[in-house]
């Protein structure tokens, strides 16, 4: 198996795309400051998924990088919300699909932790 097939692995990568094309969209100064946090946590949840899935075998390091990505994810979150809530970022459909995909991953990383947890064996694959 490869980190590719992993569901949460997919999903970053979706909102990496679509993080860094939205972050292209704000003002000038925010695209090098809120907009660069944005793409740089949004990236880090991606790459630290692959990183944990490269020591798998090694079931508390394959946990702990689980739980950087879901703290990059909720600093990505949390970025995206300071965005709207000033005013930089004011597109509503796109904010809303943005937030929801964000959260659905954190749900997501969750139960993959939990997984992980009851029966890391089957990730070795």
């Amino acid at each position: 198996m490869s980190y590719k097939k992993l569901e949460i692995w997919q999903l970053a990568r979706g909102l990496v795309i679509d993080l860094h094309a939205m972050s292209l969209t704000l003002p000038k100064f925010e695209m090098y400051e809120e907009g660069s946090q944005i793409r740089r946590s949004s990236k880090s949840v991606k790459s630290t998924i692959v990183e944990g899935y490269g020591r798998r075998i090694y079931k508390q390091d394959f946990i702990k990088f689980i739980v950087y990505a879901l703290s990059s994810n909720d600093e990505t979150l949390d970025h995206l919300e300071t965005l709207f809530e000033t005013k930089s970022f004011t597109n509503e459909e796109v904010y809303f699909d943005l937030h929801s995909r964000i959260e659905l991953l954190g749900k997501k990383m969750n139960r993959f932790l939990d997984a992980l947890n009851k029966g890391h064996n089957k990730f070795d694959k």
